[in-house]
C-alpha cells in the first residue's frame, strides 16, 4: 500500500451556522488529514468558531476571492496532500472512517480518483434523510446517459489536477460537473467506486432554486461538453436531472 496523505478543502463565507459540524467531522476522522478552510472574508462568527476549535491540522486562509470555485482552486494550490477532497462547509462526513476508506480505495497507484454515495439530509437534522444518491460503478457510457458522481464524495490525486487543470471559473455552478467530465470522460482517469455513504449534504443547491436557475444550469452543463470538444447524446443533459428521481425512493429510515 502506498504511503499517501490526504488534504480536505472547505470553502466558506458566513457559514457560522454550520461550520462547526463540518470541522468536527474532519477532525474526528481516524485517519489524520490536512484541513484547509478557505474563507472569503466572512463577516459573521465563522472565523471565531474555526479558531476556537484549536484543531492542529486546520489551516485557515481568509481573503477575498472570485467565488466558490476560485476559492476551491486556491485550496487545491495550497494543499500538501497526495489526495485531495472537497467538503462543503454545510456538509459532514458520514462517519469517522471515511478518509480511511478513501486511502484504502486509492492504495493502488494506478487508481487516480475515488467516489462514493451521498445522503441529502435536513438542514436542521443531519439524521433526517431526504434523498439517497447511490452512485454505482463508473463507465464513460453512463456519463453520456446523464450519470455523474456526487462531487462532495470525489477524491482525486494531486497529480491529476497538476496534469489536467483546476475548476473552470467560466462554467458557474456547472464547474464541478465540467471538472469531473474532463477527468473521468475526456481523460479517462481510473476511478474506484466505494459502495458506502461518504458524505451527508444539507438539502438545497443554487442551481435548483428556480426554473430560471435550472435552465441556466442546463446551458452550462452543455458548455461543459463543448469546452472539452465533446459531443453528448441529444438526451444526455435531459437525463441528468431525471437520473435524480430514484434518489427519492428507497431512502433509509435512519443513518
Amino acid at each position: 500500500m502506498m504511503d499517501q496523505s490526504i488534504s480536505v478543502i472547505t470553502v466558506v463565507k458566513n457559514g457560522a451556522s454550520c461550520i462547526e459540524a463540518c470541522l468536527d467531522s474532519v477532525g474526528a476522522q481516524t485517519l489524520e488529514a490536512e484541513h484547509l478552510l478557505i474563507d472569503g472574508c466572512s463577516t459573521d462568527a465563522t472565523l471565531q468558531i474555526a479558531k476556537s476549535k484549536r484543531l492542529t491540522n486546520l489551516r485557515i486562509v481568509s481573503e477575498p476571492d472570485n467565488g466558490i470555485y476560485d476559492a476551491m482552486n486556491k485550496g487545491i494550490r495550497l494543499a500538501e496532500g497526495d489526495i485531495i477532497g472537497i467538503l462543503n462547509s454545510d456538509d459532514v462526513y458520514a462517519d469517522n472512517r471515511v478518509l480511511e476508506r478513501v486511502k484504502h480505495a486509492l492504495s493502488n497507484e494506478a487508481d487516480q480518483a475515488c467516489y462514493g454515495d451521498l445522503l441529502y439530509v435536513s438542514n436542521q437534522n443531519l439524521d433526517n434523510v431526504r434523498r439517497y444518491w447511490r452512485s454505482g460503478k463508473f463507465s464513460t457510457e453512463k456519463m453520456r446517459w446523464g450519470w455523474m458522481p456526487p462531487h462532495p464524495t470525489f477524491f482525486v490525486r494531486r497529480a491529476v489536477y497538476d496534469t489536467y487543470g483546476l475548476f473552470n471559473l467560466s462554467l458557474g455552478s456547472a464547474a464541478d460537473y465540467e471538472l469531473m467530465l474532463r477527468f473521468l470522460y475526456k481523460h479517462c482517469i481510473p476511478a474506484q467506486y466505494i459502495p458506502e455513504v461518504l458524505v451527508k449534504m444539507r438539502s438545497g443547491g443554487v442551481s435548483n432554486h428556480s426554473l430560471r436557475n435550472r435552465i441556466k444550469a442546463h446551458r452550462m452543463d452543455y458548455r461543459a461538453w463543448e469546452v472539452n470538444g465533446l459531443q453528448p447524446y441529444p438526451w444526455t443533459l435531459l437525463m441528468k436531472p431525471l437520473r435524480k428521481l430514484p434518489q427519492f425512493f428507497h431512502i433509509p429510515t435512519s443513518y
